[in-house]
């Protein structure tokens, strides 16, 4: 069951432009996101805000309320976790400065990407990349298609399972800070820490409860219950840690490209009964 694409509000509080590894540029992405009825709208690209002018922009002609949102990827006992932070003061100058130092990460991590695939004669593989992430960081996906068109791969699948995916070459881990570092960003700078996408880390239940003690007692506030393709048991075994730890619920898409029937703009699973959800604990809550 998806929420009512006629009834306000419509949140969706995880999607991504061409600012980190979406394709959509950010004025795409908000018309797109108008288009399939979404009100409330948090654009969470990976370790940057520098897509928020454009989408403010067009969020203010079209109608549509803009959270600030980003998604930040640190360490949590050598799992790569991502938090989500939404409603945080955007003109931060402490935020800012680590947003910047995310990014150099990034880069970094491209730079490795593109040498270990050096083998396969794309001499200008990450300028090609980059290009298709709009002069921003690539991140894998922007190296698939940049493969594809090469010649090197016939499709992003391809690309994955060949080159980018877990235990390949091009799976290149980068440098995170730790999960309680990342929290405290996003304290620091008013806003709420959302665990992304619990289930898509692939733990056992015991060290996913492990997981979340750490995060709440790091700050964290708020546990990502719904997202897109995501099973009904998921859904109910998520709403039930919520419930136990006494976290706020939140909710997104994930978008990332449009074509994907499982992954679109405002298309998220109801949230069930009986929790707290995020955004009535906005700066401005947003309430039917």
């Amino acid at each position: 069951m998806t929420i009512p694409q006629n009834l306000a509000p419509c949140i969706d509080l995880h999607c991504h432009t061409s600012a980190s590894d979406g394709q959509l540029a950010p004025a795409q992405l908000v018309a797109r996101a108008m288009e399939k009825g979404v009100t409330h709208l948090a654009i969470t690209d990976h370790d940057t805000i520098s897509g928020l002018s454009e989408a403010r922009d067009v969020a203010e002609q079209l109608g549509l309320t803009l959270i600030p949102g980003t998604e930040l990827s640190c360490q949590w006992k050598s799992h790569t976790i991502h938090v989500v932070g939404l409603d945080f003061d955007v003109d931060d100058p402490a935020f800012g400065q680590s947003l910047v130092e995310q990014n150099d990460n990034r880069w970094r991590r491209a730079r490795m990407i593109h040498d270990r695939l050096s083998g396969l004669g794309v001499g200008d593989l990450l300028e090609r990349a980059t290009a298709k992430a709009g002069g921003n960081v690539p991140g894998r996906p922007h190296f698939a298609s940049a493969l594809r068109d090469a010649g090197k791969v016939k499709d992003h699948d391809q690309a994955f399972k060949r080159h980018l995916g877990a235990g390949k070459r091009g799976d290149v881990k980068a440098c995170w800070p730790e999960l309680d570092t990342v929290v405290q960003w996003i304290l620091e700078a008013g806003g709420i820490a959302v665990l992304a996408h619990p289930r898509k880390y692939r733990m056992t239940a015991t060290k996913l409860r492990s997981l979340i003690t750490d995060f709440r007692r790091a700050g964290g506030r708020a546990l990502e219950v719904s997202t897109s393709g995501q099973s009904s048991g998921d859904l109910g075994f998520l709403s039930e840690l919520c419930r136990r730890e006494r976290m706020l619920a939140s909710q997104g898409s994930d978008f990332h490209f449009p074509g994907a029937s499982w992954c679109e703009l405002g298309r998220i699973a109801k949230m069930p009964e009986g929790l707290d959800p995020v955004w009535h604990h906005f700066r401005e809550p947003v309430v039917p």
